[in-house]
């Protein structure tokens, strides 16, 4: 991933394309669009590196506070593997192990790096979701859609089972029987009934879809970084950890957040009676 160094500072940051995901970082927010419109926004095994790349960049990045992932155009936000691309088109003749290599090297690895990405990761869902482009919408935190944007878990229409992290990421999500509906009929699943499911966070229209996104993730660019990133840890080790296990790792995250500048400042704006100034450290 190439982003000009003073891109965080630019009103007009530069976008940077690469194996079909432009970049731009803008103000502390690195924008992600996976950008091959005539191809249904899919993924290519290069476009997986690209943003297994991207999220753990991020981690480590100070510049950046937050993450934003969308797709071009409003049609589709990504319908999965591109099955034209030779590695993840099915091959009759490969071998044991080849199906589960290309999963793990691949889809498995860009939810892991979502989900352990340290900055908030807010996706806007632009179109339709399909299959292993559901996943994304899934493993990210915070999801702003498009009322006309549609979910729909397709794996049964093709005779597989889901994959790419999807069975995790939902029945973490949903209710198990729902899972079930979604997975066996492979209906599309429409903005409002996804958003009363609690699948999403929010739903405007198409053309206000960009606007809603800048403001959260503003928003989410003046918050205090490090605590963020704590407490994504602490929530999704809460949903597989026991109660003690929890509590813990709570009392851990807790001791290192206390010594964060962001909390200094916290303080001493409730002191002050002030808005807080966050700088992410």
């Amino acid at each position: 991933m190439t982003v000009p160094s003073d891109a965080g500072n630019s009103v007009g940051a530069v976008e940077t394309h690469v194996d079909g995901l432009t970049t731009r970082l803008e103000r502390g927010v690195l924008w992600l669009t996976l950008d091959r419109p005539d191809a249904g926004n899919s993924f290519t095994v290069a476009m997986q590196q690209q943003l297994v790349s991207a999220f753990t960049s991020a981690s480590a990045d100070h510049e950046i506070r937050v993450v934003v992932l969308t797709g071009r155009g409003d049609r589709h936000f990504c319908t999965g593997p591109d099955l034209r691309d030779p590695v993840l088109a099915p091959d009759p003749d490969r071998r044991a192990g080849d199906a589960a290599r290309t999963l793990r090297t691949g889809s498995q690895r860009v939810i892991t790096a979502m989900l352990e990405c340290e900055k908030p990761v807010l996706c806007g869902l632009n179109g339709t979701a399909a299959g292993g482009g559901a996943n994304l919408m899934l493993a990210s935190d915070l999801v702003i859609a498009a009322e006309h944007a549609t979910i729909i878990e397709l794996f049964a229409r093709r005779g597989l089972i889901p994959d790419g992290g999807a069975a995790y990421l939902l029945t973490r999500r949903l209710p198990l029987n729902v899972v079930k509906e979604l997975v066996f009929f492979g209906e599309p699943l429409d903005s409002s009934t996804a958003h009363r499911l609690g699948l999403l966070n929010r739903v405007v229209p198409g053309p206000e879809l960009h606007a809603a996104l800048t403001e959260w993730a503003a928003r989410l660019a003046a918050g205090p970084t490090r605590a963020f990133a704590a407490t994504k840890t602490l929530l999704h080790r809460a949903q597989d950890d026991d109660r003690l296990a929890s509590f813990e790792l709570e009392a851990h995250l807790v001791e290192q957040i206390a010594g964060t500048a962001d909390v200094t400042e916290g303080v001493q704006a409730f002191l002050e009676r002030r808005d807080p100034r966050f700088g992410g450290r």
